[in-house]
């Protein structure tokens, strides 16, 4: 198995890759790849049969009104530009004979997320693309799922918030197995929520319909 794992260099990142054994992997992540820059993905070759669009940061505001540019187009080329990029790559030219990718949401894109309402709209984005798009590549053989877990213990989760969550903080290995499964799943278009000793794909409630 060929590889591609953005945020490679992160907890999450070398957890995927520990998770995959002795596949061959190719990890990008700053400064030498800026998955929000759609010329480094041009510039990529190479074929692969899995990928996982990982790459992703918080905004560090809860305050909309205090937000600045650079924090929100930040949050927005890492956690969202990066899998719309990274997908129409793999789709376009690195996945020639089918594969599987695996796009890392969270359960801020599930739920309110008052902390960081840009991070949770990044999160909401990344899970309605992969719903959105999974038909398309699964006529070229390419499943895609969304991975929306819950604390982790990663350099993403903010040191004010140590201590007082009210539940455990996963091991990145324990995320990582989640992702393995979410890649093997014969399904596509899911959203794989990853709890404390929990792994279950989520069940969308169906839209009202007309009266």
């Amino acid at each position: 198995m060929r590889a591609l794992i953005t945020g490679g260099r992160g907890g999450l990142g070398r957890a995927f890759a520990d998770a995959l054994g002795d596949a061959e992997i190719t990890s990008l992540d700053l400064p030498d790849f800026d998955v929000g820059e759609s010329g480094a993905w041009r510039a990529l070759d190479g074929e692969y049969d899995a990928a996982f669009l990982n790459a992703g940061v918080i905004t560090g505001e809860s305050s909309i009104a205090d937000l600045t540019d650079e924090q929100y187009w930040r949050a927005v080329r890492a956690n969202m530009d990066g899998v719309v990029y990274g997908v129409r790559e793999l789709a376009a030219r690195l996945m020639p004979n089918g594969g599987s990718i695996v796009a890392t949401a969270s359960l801020a894109g599930l739920t309110p997320t008052p902390m960081d309402p840009i991070y949770s709209l990044t999160k909401h984005a990344v899970i309605g693309f992969v719903r959105s798009v999974a038909p398309q590549l699964a006529a070229q053989g390419i499943k895609i799922n969304a991975l929306c877990p819950g604390y982790t213990d990663t350099g993403i989760v903010p040191d004010e918030l140590r201590g007082v969550l009210d539940v455990p903080l996963m091991e990145p290995s324990f995320v990582a197995a989640a992702a393995v499964r979410a890649l093997n799943d014969e399904e596509t278009g899911g959203a794989w929520v990853v709890q404390p000793n929990r792994v279950v794909s989520f069940r969308f409630p169906h839209i009202p319909g007309p009266r």
